[in-house]
């Protein structure tokens, strides 16, 4: 028997996503602007069953891994997403565009032109999230009020951003010339904004760094991109893409029953406002710190941190998290290492998990994208229908396996301080 789907199972949008909480905001945009989506954790498999799915979102795990092993997966997940006749490639990465100076997004970004844009047509280059307060003017990223890198990235432990110009800091990773397309285009609307586009590539301009200052922005850059076979950008542009197909259902419709049970929280982001979350938590219910270096020195910490999970959990939500000021996050890599630190730290987080299912867990949230990875891999999770967001950007997921698990993957920088404590109650 056949596994093509039908017609009317087609989705029209298939996105790539470079870490695992980057691909649940874009998944909670598209089910906020009406579409069915679901999303996987790893490249499908080819017998996956689709059913009233509009958009397909494939989680990876590539943000901070070599350039050769982030291209080689992102094309596999491009072509596993053609196979399903997806109409529009997503190439999705962070709003505040975290990479290196050598990549990943330029060298990804390059091999997804290569294999599936004609030739001369450009390719938009879009993070600004403006519902995040990650806007783009002039070409300049900013966070809130912030240039990016005067923001609490300028701290961040795998991808510091020292740069806030996006034109530049793209260019520095591709052979192929990147331009622009301000803010006065985007205002005169989608018609204005194609010209643009073509007179880019009439200059043999391969990429497009779009102003977005607020919704309206995406709005009209979703119109005016619906024949672009591949599009690259943060979490809100899928917004206007959407709001271009047209919504397939009402955002009622969207409801994913959630398992009820004991829940947790597994956090490794270090994020400024992961921290206050963490701190407004434990005001009121415990927490355990996952320190690598007791680590490092031989003692159980897992197995401690589990101990502290069984006494407590029946109460109420536990959190057992890794996160530290940027101070001692120095300290620590100091002491052993950045690549042995983070290492330690993602498998006894992800081994915890594990620890915390046997014990009964149904709820969990995982905060930071390298640990969110982590733990999705160790729970060997593939797929999960997605629900609403919480706040813009956190959706819940339920996976879709009998043993059903409610999983919430929070990027390090998103929600506010009281996520939490208030995210159990949403969506029931």
């Amino acid at each position: 028997m056949s596994n093509t789907p039908t017609k009317a199972d087609v989705p029209w949008l298939g996105v790539i996503a470079d870490d695992y909480t980057g691909a649940s905001d874009v998944a909670g945009t598209l089910v906020r602007a009406g579409m069915r989506v679901v999303q996987t954790f790893g490249i499908p498999e080819p017998s996956m069953q689709l059913h009233d799915v509009d958009c397909i979102v494939i989680s990876l795990k590539t943000r901070s891994v070599p350039a050769a092993e982030a291209v080689e997966e992102s094309l596999a997940a491009a072509h596993a997403l053609k196979s399903w006749g997806v109409q529009q490639l997503y190439f999705k990465y962070c709003s505040t565009f975290d990479s290196t100076a050598e990549g990943n997004i330029g060298p990804v970004a390059d091999a997804l032109r290569n294999e599936f844009v004609s030739d001369g047509q450009v390719t938009v280059v879009a993070p600004g999230t403006p519902a995040l307060g990650r806007t783009v003017y002039n070409g300049v990223l900013f966070a809130g009020m912030d240039l990016l890198q005067e923001s609490s990235m300028r701290h961040h432990p795998l991808t510091p951003m020292s740069g806030s110009n996006v034109p530049r800091l793209l260019q520095a990773q591709t052979k192929t010339l990147v331009g622009h397309v301000g803010y006065n285009a985007i205002e005169a609307g989608a018609a204005a904004v194609q010209a643009h586009f073509q007179a880019l590539s009439t200059a043999s301009i391969g990429y497009a760094v779009v102003d977005t200052l607020d919704d309206r922005h995406l709005t009209v850059l979703g119109a005016a991109l619906l024949d672009h076979p591949l599009v690259t950008g943060g979490s809100g542009l899928v917004g206007g893409l959407a709001i271009a197909r047209g919504s397939r259902v009402q955002p009622e419709s969207a409801r994913v029953t959630r398992p009820a049970g004991p829940a947790a929280i597994v956090a490794g982001s270090c994020s400024e406002m992961t921290r206050a979350q963490i701190d407004t938590f434990r005001q009121s219910r415990p927490c355990f710190l996952v320190d690598p270096v007791a680590i490092a020195e031989g003692q159980d910490v897992v197995g401690e941190a589990l101990d502290f999970a069984r006494k407590n959990m029946e109460d109420g939500p536990v959190l057992i998290h890794s996160t530290a000021s940027p101070e001692e996050v120095s300290r620590v890599q100091g002491q052993l290492g950045r690549a042995r630190a983070a290492e330690m730290t993602e498998e006894s987080l992800s081994t915890i998990a594990e620890g915390l299912i046997r014990l009964g867990c149904r709820q969990l949230i995982v905060a930071g994208g390298e640990t969110s990875g982590a733990v999705v891999r160790s729970l060997g999770i593939s797929t999960a229908r997605v629900g609403r967001e919480v706040t813009p950007g956190v959706p819940w997921l339920t996976t879709e396996a009998d043993d059903e698990l409610a999983i919430l993957l929070k990027s390090g920088n998103l929600g506010d301080p009281r996520l939490f404590l208030d995210a159990w109650d949403h969506d029931r």
